[in-house]
């Protein structure tokens, strides 16, 4: 049978849309005592953020897969920051961030999943909207080039960033590819054009599976610098699926899935 063993803490045109944030930069102090400030830090380690994502009591299986369930009442509760879900080969990561996504009929889970106040079995559109994923697995985009997928954005998700998209697009070395096809490109680059248009929808989940494979250095790095900024976030939860967890970065939560 296979279970969870752990889970912890529980360029387009600007026409497109894509909402503009203004980064302004943080004072250096604040106002009051130190002692005031030394006090909130204390109250702040020691009270956790509410979960994004509550997923409960969630019974999952392949149908054409013989035996137990992949997935027998797995409860998670995932916080903002990076969560990483590890495991081996054919442990459950593509196939559980695919439930967490809501990539899967009604008929086939059992359970419940919410993003906030947002219940997945009342509204799975809204729900649906609330996840930054584009599975790399799915061909259905593959005749769309990546100008097309990015100016798609807006009409999923409301709140994506352009001048955040233009960042990914510059980090992960996409210019040059942004009026080919999926389908012409190699796969890597491929699943740069897929990370980056998840990553800019600012979505408050934000799903990405084995993010690394198939990465050139460059953007491999600027990938693990993204993360690392997403791990001192307090508002968006970020679910890493892979075989290690990424290097340097602080944890909000795991999941450990075994065969």
């Amino acid at each position: 049978m296979k279970k969870v063993r752990s889970a912890r803490a529980f360029f387009v045109k600007k026409s497109a849309v894509c909402r503009r944030h203004r980064v302004g930069k943080l004072p250096e102090r604040f106002p009051g005592s130190d002692a005031k400030v030394r006090m909130m830090s204390s109250l702040l380690q020691q009270t956790p953020p509410p979960p994004v994502l509550r997923a409960d009591r969630l019974v999952f299986g392949h149908a054409r897969a013989p035996g137990p369930p992949l997935f027998d009442q797995l409860s998670l509760a995932v916080l903002p920051g990076v969560t990483w879900v590890g495991g081996a080969e054919s442990s459950g990561k593509t196939s559980l961030l695919q439930l967490l996504a809501g990539a899967f009929g009604p008929d086939a889970v059992q359970g419940q999943l919410r993003i906030h106040s947002v219940s997945l079995a009342d509204s799975r559109d809204a729900y649906c909207r609330l996840v930054g994923w584009l599975d790399p697995r799915d061909t259905a985009r593959d005749q769309q080039t990546a100008r097309q997928i990015f100016a798609g954005l807006p009409q999923v998700h409301a709140d994506c960033s352009h001048d955040v998209l233009q960042l990914h697009i510059a980090g992960l070395s996409l210019g040059p590819h942004l009026d080919k096809a999926l389908f012409m490109m190699s796969s890597g680059t491929r699943r740069k054009v897929l990370m980056a248009a998840a990553m800019a929808s600012m979505a408050p989940v934000t799903l990405l599976d084995q993010p690394f494979m198939a990465l050139d250095r460059p953007s491999s790095d600027y990938l693990l610098q993204v993360l690392a900024e997403a791990a001192r976030q307090s508002v968006r939860a970020w679910v890493v699926a892979d075989y290690e967890a990424p290097p340097g970065i602080a944890l909000a939560g795991l999941v450990q899935l075994t065969t």
